[in-house]
């Protein structure tokens, strides 16, 4: 199963779910569309709800809605947490247990969430095409969408190589990417989006053009430097992180020595025509 913590969009709402690539359906957080289906105000209100409902539908019976898997997925808090998950079966046998207004509209989402992941599956460059819709709909330039798309491809070709030679945990990947991050930037990861003013948000959404052109160079780098190296222990792996990255320093440097300008930005998605500016 794709553990992957994960969010779609209902409404401008966030329905997290997970995808099971073994067979082959999606894993819905109740209690995230139950907040949805009873406008509750918070998760807590939306939680107290689902377990009133799930006594209730328990007393009267119906097991197939209430027998749930549940999963770790990212709590409000920040915090990995197991919570209750139905598939969509499930979640539409649920929707019939609270009237909402709501209702209908929720199902057609979910017959075209279950369309899109299918037509994704058969014709990958779909994914890319919705990724970059996303991405104009926020607000970017063309030209910094196709940075960012390309970013995608060269993190996955990184990500490949790294659990290819070894390295599967989500903790050891962390490491390396800061280790990245650090040679080229001068910062980890953690400062780096401190220095943006991000908490959650993704920090390669929230970098220039020049930004995302170096971090590329980095791991495009990194990734090549492993395929010759072929590392196998962790501080290998750093190692090779490191050598990387300071590929993409020497660039940085080159770029802020040539037209007197800083290559890390301070900006951030919120100043969208500042990030739309290669300038800087």
């Amino acid at each position: 199963m794709d553990n992957k913590n994960k969010i779609k969009l209902f409404e401008e709402k966030q329905v997290r779910h997970v995808w099971d690539e073994e067979n082959e359906k999606y894993w819905f957080s109740v209690v995230d569309i139950v907040g949805i289906l009873t406008d509750s105000a918070d998760h807590l209100t939306a939680r107290k709800y689902w377990n009133k409902l799930k006594q209730r539908i328990c007393s009267e019976g119906n097991e197939t809605v209430t027998i749930c898997h549940q999963l770790k997925l990212l709590a409000p808090d920040g915090k990995m947490r197991l919570t209750d998950v139905a598939d969509t079966e499930q979640i539409l046998r649920l929707i019939q247990s609270i009237p909402s207004k709501k209702a209908e509209p929720f199902k057609l989402w979910l017959a075209k969430v279950g369309s899109e992941r299918i037509d994704e599956m058969a014709d990958p460059e779909l994914s890319i095409d919705r990724a970059m819709q996303m991405y104009h709909e926020k607000g970017y330039s063309v030209n910094w969408i196709n940075q960012r798309i390309k970013t995608i491809e060269v993190r996955k070709e990184l990500t490949d190589e790294w659990e290819k030679r070894g390295i599967t945990e989500k903790r050891d990947f962390a490491i390396l990417t800061d280790e990245i991050t650090k040679a080229w930037s001068g910062k980890t990861t953690r400062q780096y989006k401190e220095y943006k003013g991000l908490k959650k948000e993704n920090l390669r959404d929230n970098m220039t053009n020049v930004e995302l052109v170096l971090n590329m160079l980095a791991e495009v780098t990194t990734a090549d430097i492993s395929r010759q190296d072929e590392p196998e222990t962790l501080g290998e792996h750093k190692n090779v992180a490191r050598r990387g990255g300071s590929v993409a320093k020497a660039a940085k440097e080159q770029y802020e020595l040539q037209t007197g300008k800083k290559a890390v930005s301070s900006l951030n998605a919120k100043n969208l025509k500042s990030l739309a500016d290669t300038s800087n």
